[in-house]
């Protein structure tokens, strides 16, 4: 198995920065992506922003120009860094990571547990 433990959640004022962190341990597994999908109350849970093992991004329209995500393959680790929060940001959010999970042989996709972020106006 395969355990994703997110940090860097919290309480920020419109304007403000927050940096959302996501470790991936356990298991050996081999990941191919990783990334940050939010879900806001009475929502569907909506993709932010994700990053390949080989750098490659791809970010919502609204996280553009606003959100950075960056990796650290030697730790398994993704981050996303907000600047410019708007109260619309507000949510919670998740880790994914996707990849080989070598016992049993087999691709497989992990969520982490949530971090939430709320943006005050």
């Amino acid at each position: 198995q395969v355990q994703l433990v997110e940090s860097g959640g919290g309480l920020v004022q419109a304007g403000g920065s927050l940096r959302l962190s996501c470790a991936a341990s356990g298991s050996i597994f081999v990941i191919n992506s990783m990334g940050w999908y939010r879900q806001a109350p009475g929502k569907q849970r909506e993709l932010v922003a994700d990053i390949t093992s080989g750098g490659s991004t791809n970010y919502a329209d609204s996280a553009k120009g606003r959100f950075t995500i960056s990796r650290n393959n030697a730790k398994n680790t993704v981050y996303l860094q907000m600047n410019s929060l708007k109260p619309e940001d507000t949510a919670v959010y998740y880790c994914n990571a996707y990849g080989y999970l070598v016992v049993p042989g087999a691709h497989r996709n992990y969520w982490g547990q949530g971090t939430q972020v709320t943006v005050s106006s």
